[in-house]
């Protein structure tokens, strides 16, 4: 059986002005900010999300969902497990792309650029922010690896809830923490019928933000 999708593009009206290289004139990260709070302020689910890739060993492309947890013009903020899949790419290759998408908004944004580590002081701050499930989870799952069942995976976090007993101070793993895409490009995608796209890129050349519009 064959299936026909339609076009990617606006599925409402276009209300919203065409994107132009000036709303870029403040810098990438506050059109940035903008566009998340507008997913926020839609109502859509988990506005915060983004498609991280990275790449491994052999040279191929990883991709999963994660949610950015910081942003600002430093760059994009995440927490894992370092030993996962993505931790160990990142470790061998530095680099990563990231990419929001906010389908019912026709907004698209891409962060391309070198990654490295937050400092323990930042990881700290946002563990301690985090629910208690969420910690217990951290140390109870060895992400990426293989387990035998989901009961298995049920009995690792109640192990781990008898060694962290409510009231109980639980410390950030060894193998867990933040990472920080310092972005050398961003790119801007708005949806616009008849596949005419408006795409603004922001790419860092010898220091200085160099913004142009690109064909779609």
């Amino acid at each position: 059986m064959r299936v026909s999708y339609g076009e990617i593009g606006p599925q409402r009206p276009v209300v919203e002005p065409d994107l132009e290289p000036s709303w870029l004139d403040e810098g990438w990260a506050a059109l940035a900010r903008r566009w998340v709070e507008e997913a926020v302020d839609a109502g859509l689910p988990e506005p915060n999300a983004m498609v991280l890739g990275t790449v491994d060993t052999d040279g191929h492309p990883r991709t999963r969902t994660v949610l950015c947890k910081a942003l600002d013009a430093d760059g994009v903020q995440f927490f894992t497990n370092y030993d996962s899949d993505k931790g160990r790419q990142l470790a061998a290759v530095p680099y990563a792309s990231a990419t929001f998408t906010w389908v019912p908004l026709a907004h698209q944004m891409t962060v391309r650029g070198p990654v490295q580590k937050t400092g323990e002081d930042v990881t700290t701050e946002y563990w301690n922010s985090r629910p208690r499930g969420s910690r217990l989870g951290a140390w109870a799952s060895d992400q990426s690896r293989p387990i035998a069942s989901r009961a298995d995976l049920d009995a690792r976090l109640v192990e781990t809830g008898a060694r962290f007993p409510v009231d109980t101070d639980i410390p950030v793993p060894e193998h867990w923490g933040g990472y920080r895409i310092r972005p050398e490009a961003v790119e801007f995608w708005q949806g616009r019928p008849n596949r005419m796209h408006n795409r603004i890129r922001a790419r860092l050349v010898d220091g200085a933000w160099i913004v142009e519009r690109l064909q779609p």
